[in-house]
């Protein structure tokens, strides 16, 4: 079993309006992620603590952006993902950040063909929900019947009942 349960990959210009935010939603769902900002320790080696949350997660969860696209670091840890994906089960889980298939496709044709979540800073709740439904299936089915729940509560109309007719 992995120590977590996705690597966010990311570039550090999209943590402010995105990133970051995904993380917290994630993380409040109960998930271990892998992130930077709570992985990361001052003295820690950049290239062995990287290594061992991509060794040691589940999933790689790539946040694809034009920043990214220009990125050293981002693109070590999408190869590196890459390279545990091959001949195993998928592990990439893209994300286009405000960013064009076009674009991807000029960056990897394998990214490119794969099926993406397509994510701006408004459909951080959406976008999570995806993930989630991958991610923890169970943890998904929850949510879709408590969201099932509210709905059924918002459109009820109330009713008196008698104490003993319970």
């Amino acid at each position: 079993m992995k120590k977590w349960k996705a690597f966010i990959s990311h570039a550090s210009e999209d943590k402010e309006f995105f990133v970051r935010q995904l993380y917290h939603n994630l993380s409040s769902l109960g998930l271990r992620i892998w992130y930077d900002e709570f992985a990361l320790k001052v003295g820690d080696s950049l290239s062995r603590t990287i290594d061992n949350g991509l060794k040691n997660s589940e999933y790689g969860i790539v946040v694809l952006s034009k920043a990214f696209l220009n990125k050293n670091w981002p693109d070590y840890e999408y190869r590196s993902l890459l390279s545990r994906e091959i001949n195993n089960k998928p592990l990439i889980l893209p994300i286009w950040y405000e960013i064009t298939k076009d674009e991807v496709a000029k960056y990897s044709l394998y990214l490119a063909d794969k099926y993406a979540i397509a994510a701006n800073s408004n459909n951080i709740n959406e976008v999570t929900l995806k993930l989630v439904e991958v991610l923890e299936p169970n943890v998904y089915k929850n949510i879709n019947r408590f969201l099932y729940y509210q709905k059924l509560i918002k459109n009820a109309t109330p009713k008196k009942v008698r104490r003993k007719d319970l």
